[in-house]
Formats: C-alpha cells, structure tokens, sequence
C-alpha cells in the first residue's frame, strides 16, 4: 500500500506526458502529445487494448456548424454544464471528419461521413452526424481483433488509433495499473505510481499526467454509493472501476455527473459465472416528431444529402414489472441511453424497486422474428454467441418457455391475472394502432398471441458511467472551488460533460476533443515552466 509519496523521492522512469487508460481519449491523447514532440509514457491495466471504445458502434458524433452543435449540446445537459466545456467539444465535433480522415490514411481505412439527426429535437439537432471506419484491410474478414469479437466499427476504430500509437514514439505498457498520483509540495500533480510486473514504479511526467481509464461502470461499490438504485449489471467492460476517480479524489478533485449513467436494458446469462449482463437487440434510433428518419450508423446516406431514410423496427416484447404491468414505451428514441432509467423507481409502500428485475415477455412469432440478445464486450472471456433463433436460450435457461400466458406467470412468479389482463391490453393496443398507455410507435408494435409463450427476468444494463472529476475548458482537473489543480488533465468518459441526456456516438467524439486537449494543454504547460525556469 503507498499512502505517503513525495516528489523528493526517487524517480523511476520521467517522461513528458504520462497518459492512464489505452481507449480512444487516451490513444488520441498520446498521439497528440508525440506530434507536439513529446515523450510519452501509455498506460493500460489490461492486458490488451481499446477499454470500452472497442466495444462500441465506433460512431464519432460530428456537427456541421460549432453554433447549432453548441445549442443542441447545451439542452441536452440542461445547465449541468458550462457553457464555455461545450463550446469546445461543439468546435471539436466540427473538425472531427477531418482528424479522422487523417488518422485513417496510415491503415489505409475507409473513412464514412453520414449525417444523422440527433436523438431529440433540440436546437441545432439538424447539424449533426456520424463519421466512422467502415472497413480496415487488415481486419477484414478476421474473427476478433485483440479482446474485441465480432469485428465491428468500435474494432475498427481501434485497430486506426493503435497503428497510429505505433508508428508514433510512444511507450504503450499493458498490465500496468497506475494506484496513486504523486502530488508536489504546492498541491500539484507530477507524476503517477504504477504497478508493473507485481513492482510499484514511480513515474514523473514534467508535462502532466492525463487520466484516460474510464468511469466505474464495473464497480458495484461506488454505483452503490451514486446510484439511487444501487448497483445494476454492466454488459461490455470489465476494466472501468473508477480508479482514476479515487485517485484524483486523493488529491482534492470535484466531481460532478456521478448520478448520470448509460445503457439500455437486457438478461442475465443462465450461468452465473458469465460476467457480463447481455443487453436485448439494439434496434435502429429515432427521432421525436420526425420518425420518417432515424439516426442509425451505417445506414446509407440519400442522395441529396438528407440524412438516412429507414422504417422503424418491429420490437418483438412488452416489458413488464414484478406485478405483471407494463411500466415503459419499451422502444424510446434512444434505447441505448435511455432504456434502463424507467427501472429506477422506488415504491415506498413496498421499500423496494418493482422494476428490479422486470420481465421481458414475448411469443413464438416474436421468437422467430430475428436474435433477441446482443453480446459486445471487449474482453478475454469466452464471447458467448447468441443463437439466430434463439432456441439456444431457451435450452440454456435464459429465456423461460410456457404454453400459455397464465403458465408463463406461473413459472416467472408473477400474478397470473394481472399478465393476462397486460397482454390482452397489448394485443387490443396493437389492434387498433394506438399504445394509449405510454404511446410506443405503431410501426414498433406487435401482438403476443402466438404460443408457446417466452419470458426471462430483465435488468437494467449500463454501458457506461458519465461521471467523475470535473474539469475546465482545458481538460485540467479542478478541486471544488473550481481551481486546476496543477499538472493533473482528464479524458474521455471519466468525468464526461454530459450531465443530462446522453448523445448518441457523444462520449466518442468527447474522447476526441478532450484527448487532443489535454494533450496540447499539457504540452503547452511544460513549455512554460522550462520558459519559467531559465
């Protein structure tokens, strides 16, 4: 255990920059400062690379115009957030293609630009898109890349931002947890300790130390502690447990956003040594007031520019609570974000939360309808591969089979009444196009009538946390009366700007600009105190 560090110990290793986290914000932080000249030191306490960007759709939130991408970021975090933090990620988000497309050009990558509506319909919703890596030659055709399986845009990404680290010189250590920071006499921070072959190294980084290693979505103890609900199952990755939060808490940071989490809904996995909860089928985004379009990656952009044109899906299942009552618009504009906040209620009669677990209920025209489960992790466990028919769950135990639905409650122990009552109220919604109760969209909606009926026990999911310490303009890590706290930047989802609603491909496009940021910040700091110092 280290408790007491000073910077008149010895040194171990000094660099420029030390960067803690090997995802996107901190791969791009890491190239940034090499192409400021910087040494570099890269940290990763996994053994592979990518953190939960891997794992991602890998979509980059991009804007046409710095103003309308400023207004919309603004409602959406509904004055949780500075106004100055979002201008700059706005500004980011408008040269984003462009720095892509630069990145990209080393891999030889197809780089997509297709613009996409923002998931509600604020001011500037209209200026936004995606950009992305469609395809990567040497990935191509490949079952997995490092810990990530399948191959997808998240895999993608990766794979343009690790050959980028690599061509660059830059020091990348896998298995090496950073535990402490190493603050000055003045209160600053100019180094980090780091755990390295079972050894604590002492790393000095003359520039400063960027904190790139994520939020604690995989931490039951701090979601405990910042959720209303306690903790609730992650499905993607297992490495974010809020390390570097306790280490910039040690050295006097705010923080801001804990409450605010990501993700959609799911099952759990019958054995219960799976690690990872697997969330139900991400079906394509849409709109309020504008369900002709839907902003999904990699949809074929129209011809003259629009943004891409797409029928909402069928979504196969209700979802219902402990009582056998639906308790949701199971398919809202973005499932992904906004999917697990319906189970956050607590009952005062009961001293308990209803919805924790839920059940997802469905029929055997629904079973047929196409995969229900959709695994993305990035990590070495075993991938599990979900069945296209989903009879492999059903075997398995995750999803629960019943010839009616008064036996499916039965077997779910839920009231058996009450869930007939709930389907027979579906069915007649569905009949006659209108969901009066939480007003779903016709187009989603489909009847429960066909048996053998299914059900399993439904959770909230989250992909990932929002918050952590909180930052200025430049990236640097404040302490609660709003002063940077010296030497010390963060990136990324670890201490996100969002403080509200999420933004589809938002904490992608965030790890961009802040990474960048922190870098040049950090950069520009060290050649100020060498100025300083002759």
């Amino acid at each position: 255990m280290i408790h007491k560090v000073t910077s008149s110990e010895h040194w171990d290793v000094e660099v420029d920059i030390v960067v803690v986290g090997y995802g996107s914000a901190g791969a791009v932080a890491a190239i940034e400062a090499a192409e400021l000249g910087k040494d570099v030191l890269l940290l990763e306490k996994m053994p592979f690379p990518g953190g939960l960007s891997a794992a991602s759709a890998g979509g980059l939130r991009y804007a046409t115009n710095a103003e309308d991408a400023f207004a919309y970021l603004k409602a959406t975090c509904a004055g949780r957030t500075p106004d100055a933090m979002l201008q700059n990620l706005a500004a980011g988000m408008v040269v984003l293609p462009d720095y892509l497309r630069k990145l990209a050009k080393l891999s030889n990558a197809t780089c997509n630009v297709t613009p996409a509506l923002g998931n509600y319909p604020f001011p500037g919703y209209e200026a936004l898109g995606y950009c992305d890596i469609s395809s990567v030659p040497e990935l191509e055709g490949q079952p997995n890349y490092h810990a990530v399986r399948p191959v997808k845009n998240g895999a993608r990404l990766l794979k343009v931002l690790e050959d980028n680290v690599n061509a660059r010189d830059i020091d990348v250590w896998f298995e090496a947890p950073a535990r402490r920071l190493v603050r000055t006499q003045a209160g600053g921070v100019e180094g980090v300790v780091v755990e390295r072959h079972g050894v604590l190294r002492k790393i000095r980084a003359k520039g400063g130390v960027i904190l790139s290693c994520g939020g604690f979505e995989a931490d039951a103890d701090m979601q405990n502690q910042y959720f209303q609900s306690g903790a609730i199952p992650f499905g993607s990755f297992r490495g974010n447990t809020g390390d570097g939060i306790r280490m910039a808490q040690a050295v006097g940071a705010d923080l801001w956003h804990m409450w605010h989490n990501h993700g959609p809904y799911g099952v759990k996995h019958s054995d219960p040594d799976y690690p990872f909860a697997i969330y139900l089928k991400f079906l394509p985004m849409w709109t309020p007031g504008r369900t002709d379009l839907i902003s999904d990656i990699g949809v074929e952009k129209e011809t003259d520019g629009s943004p891409p044109r797409k029928a909402l899906a069928k979504m196969a299942w209700i979802a219902v609570d402990r009582n056998g009552r639906r308790f949701m618009d199971e398919y809202p504009p973005y499932l992904g974000d906004f999917g697990l906040r319906a189970f956050d209620v607590f009952d005062a009669k009961t001293q308990s939360f209803p919805r924790i677990p839920g059940f997802v209920i469905f029929d055997e025209d629904g079973r047929k309808l196409y995969p229900l489960g959709n695994v993305v992790h990035n990590d070495l466990h075993p991938h599990y591969e979900w069945s296209a028919d989903n009879l492999k769950e059903v075997e398995n135990g995750i999803f629960t089979k019943a010839r009616s639905i008064a036996e499916l409650a039965d077997k779910l122990e839920l009231p058996k009444d009450e869930l007939e009552r709930t389907v027979a109220a579906w069915n007649a919604a569905v009949d006659s196009g209108t969901d009066i109760d939480f007003g779903r969209q016709p187009q989603t909606m489909v009847p429960i009538a066909t048996p053998p009926f299914y059900g399993a026990r439904l959770y909230p999911i989250i992909i990932n946390t929002q918050g952590g310490p909180r930052r200025n303009v430049h990236q640097q890590i404040v302490d609660p009366f709003g002063k940077p706290i010296d030497g010390l930047y963060a990136a990324g989802e670890l201490g996100s700007v969002f403080g509200h609603l999420y933004m589809s491909g938002g904490n992608l496009a965030e790890c961009f600009v802040s990474g960048w940021t922190a870098a040049r910040h950090a950069s520009e700091r060290q050649e100020t105190r060498k100025l300083e110092s002759v």
